[in-house]
């Protein structure tokens, strides 16, 4: 069976994205455009426009589209903006930020992952102004700073250390707290919190809570 690739991307936007309160038209564009197919294996291709979290390997998994276009609005992304992404996945939602904004820079702590969203990035004719780079975020540091802060995974807490990397005005977008209920926020350069909505989403490797035993 031959699948309608276009038709699936209006259909994802129109049935699951824009009901979502997703109505940034920038970020629908991006979404009706970008082929999300190319980003994820040959054997999930018929589900890429789905409403369900897509299998990565390495234990990860390409965030619902909703998600996903909750995260970009959120984001509020201008054409100068440097980014910094920490979870490259598959590289889509690299694709997209690098739609929105002047260049990303992505973090991705699987060597695999990382080379493979670079290749997805390639054959899609996608991703020029975006650089990967294999590392752990949770211990990496930068003297640079950032206009946006996107992070893919969950985490139980903040990591202190990426809010040092915003630059005046910027923001970070995470999703936080303990499963089966964790709140997405955006968190701006001054401090301030403004809590989005409530999902939940595997958390980046590295930054899920420590086991809690009971007796």
């Amino acid at each position: 069976m031959t699948i309608n690739y276009s038709h699936a991307r209006e259909l994802m936007v129109e049935q699951q994205i824009r009901p979502w309160d997703v109505l940034d038209i920038r970020v629908l564009d991006v979404l009706a455009r970008l082929p999300r197919e190319a980003f994820v294996a040959e054997s999930h291709r018929a589900l890429a426009y789905a409403d369900i979290e897509l299998p990565l390997g390495h234990g990860q998994k390409m965030m619902k589209p909703v998600v996903e276009g909750r995260t970009l609005q959120a984001l509020d992304l201008q054409p100068s903006d440097e980014v910094l992404e920490i979870g490259t996945g598959s590289g889509f939602l690299s694709a997209c930020l690098g739609e929105l904004a002047r260049e990303v820079l992505s973090l991705e702590i699987q060597p695999e992952l990382a080379e493979r969203a670079r290749q997805n990035l390639d054959a899609a004719k996608l991703g020029s102004n975006v650089r990967i780079e294999t590392a752990d975020a949770l211990n990496w540091s930068s003297e640079r700073q950032f206009d946006a802060i996107c992070i893919t995974g969950a985490v139980e807490t903040v990591p202190t250390h990426l809010l040092k990397l915003l630059r005046q005005g910027g923001r970070l977008f995470v999703i936080k707290g303990v499963s089966p209920v964790m709140e997405a926020v955006l968190i701006k350069a001054d401090g301030s919190t403004e809590s989005l909505f409530e999902t939940d989403i595997d958390y980046l490797q590295g930054a899920a809570p420590a086991p809690q035993f009971q007796l």
